[in-house]
């Protein structure tokens, strides 16, 4: 082991605390490079893994505008710096919706069917990429303002109503080799991003091993790297920075029924290419992808609103037509109102929510936090600097706990639910904030033996 010459630094004295003995008489601030392992080199290390950690799991979807793309990135890159649970239980949820799609369409497809025109050529499997690239609202169908998306549901619908047929999926840009060229999935990006891992987690290891501190800001970028490495594994299947969708005409056989329960299945318009106002705006970078499982909540929910109606009404002298028109005024009017007034702020897939992984789901949602009170005992510059680390970080943790808690939260006022509900995330996010400045505050005055180094970790073997 070998120690760095701090001569040359600036230090800070502060009054040792007999409430904990990690704390030095003396911190020292910005260390050079020319002892080994200086201020510079330790910066360097952690934002280098931690932009290549974010910005190599962001698989974004697919928006119609290159300079709506763009910035739905930059905007999925903050959120996973800030929160990176929710873009794991985002990942989570949308590998859950891809499976059940996968598992819907091999029900009405048989992949040891043969393709008629090539006997011998068997028609490929609807696979989890075919779903992700669907997911991804990377498939639109025209109308006669642009294109829209053509949801997960309503590609199973055309399906089941035997308006087209798997074996000609290629017909509609859902090749395996058309997606894999348009997906941007860089191996050489991803094999650099993994090294740089492997041996930041290596060094970190070996500081552990020696016996020697790490900093607040390495304990941080430690966090995030089994987040990252459980999003990636969700996401493994999914296609990378597709730039352009594709855009097919929809069956000439669909009859006008057909096509008004067609749009009917259309989860969100927000993400349509028609010119309309909430489409074209800036705002929709921050969306969440909708998911099916939210249509399908609204359709039950207004179905049991048109039920009561219908009961409501049954002893009244009206015909069942007219009974009929009132149900479909109560969908309508359901539909409405609640895209006016419900602003949905999270909204968890229902299925995944009352199965037995959800307490399993919720710890990992809670690991980020947890896994910061690595740092519990280290040095800070100042006694209320220790202890504001030490409650964010439990902040973080019980807000997250209590903010999944919630299978939907709804920007509506209900009472006492609704300040639980909301400001847990608000919690959430202050914390955070407080972590993620208190990781580059801590940098003027540290431990001195966060400098320290061993001889295999000299800082010219990290450079290889």
């Amino acid at each position: 082991m070998s120690s760095v010459n701090y001569t040359a630094t600036n230090t800070v004295t502060t009054p040792t605390s007999t409430s904990t003995s990690t704390h030095y008489a003396e911190l020292v601030g910005w260390i050079p490079e020319n002892s080994g392992r200086g201020t510079l080199s330790l910066l360097a290390s952690c934002l280098t893994t931690l932009f290549l950690c974010t910005w190599v799991v962001i698989h974004p979807r697919v928006h119609a505008s290159p300079r709506h793309s763009f910035f739905h990135k930059l905007v999925l890159f903050l959120k996973t710096l800030i929160a990176p649970e929710f873009i794991a239980v985002e990942g989570l949820q949308e590998w859950a919706q891809c499976r059940r799609m996968r598992r819907d369409i091999m029900t009405l497809t048989s992949p040891d069917n043969k393709d008629p025109q090539h006997s011998n050529k068997r028609t490929p499997a609807f696979t989890l990429l075919h779903a992700f690239y669907i997911s991804m609202l990377a498939l639109r169908y025209r109308t006669p303002l642009g294109d829209r998306v053509l949801w997960p549901n309503q590609y199973v619908w055309l399906l089941q109503q035997g308006l087209i047929e798997w074996k000609d999926h290629a017909r509609w840009g859902l090749a395996l080799t058309d997606i894999e060229d348009k997906s941007k999935a860089d191996a050489v990006a991803k094999l650099i991003a993994l090294a740089q891992v492997l041996w930041f987690v290596a060094q970190c290891i070996l500081r552990a091993v020696h016996g020697l501190p790490l900093a607040q800001l390495e304990a941080m970028t430690l966090g995030y790297i089994p987040l990252i490495a459980v999003t990636y594994f969700f996401w493994w299947h999914k296609p990378k920075d597709i730039r352009s969708p594709t855009v097919v005409e929809l069956p000439a056989a669909m009859t006008s029924e057909q096509r008004a329960v067609f749009e009917c299945l259309a989860v969100s318009h927000k993400f349509d290419n028609e010119g309309l106002r909430d489409q074209v705006t800036y705002w929709s970078i921050w969306y969440l992808t909708s998911r099916v499982f939210e249509k399908e909540e609204r359709d039950r929910m207004m179905a049991e609103q048109a039920l009561e109606m219908q009961k409501s009404s049954s002893g009244s002298s009206g015909s069942s037509s007219s009974s009929l028109a009132e149900s479909a005024a109560v969908h309508v009017d359901f539909q409405t109102e609640g895209s006016k007034k419900e602003i949905v702020v999270a909204h968890w897939d229902p299925d995944l929510y009352r199965s037995k992984l959800w307490p399993l789901t919720c710890l990992f949602g809670m690991s980020f936090g947890a896994l910061h009170l690595v740092s519990w005992n280290d040095v800070f510059p100042t006694m209320v600097e220790l202890w504001l680390w030490r409650i964010a970080a439990f902040v973080s943790m019980g807000s997250m706990l209590v903010f999944m808690h919630f299978e939907k939260v709804v920007l509506r006022w209900e009472g006492v639910v609704t300040i639980v509900s909301l400001s847990s995330p608000a919690l959430y996010l202050l914390s955070r904030m407080v972590m993620m400045g208190e990781v580059f505050a801590a940098l003027r005055a540290e431990e001195p033996a966060i400098y320290d180094t061993y001889e295999v970790s000299s800082y010219w073997v990290h450079l290889l």
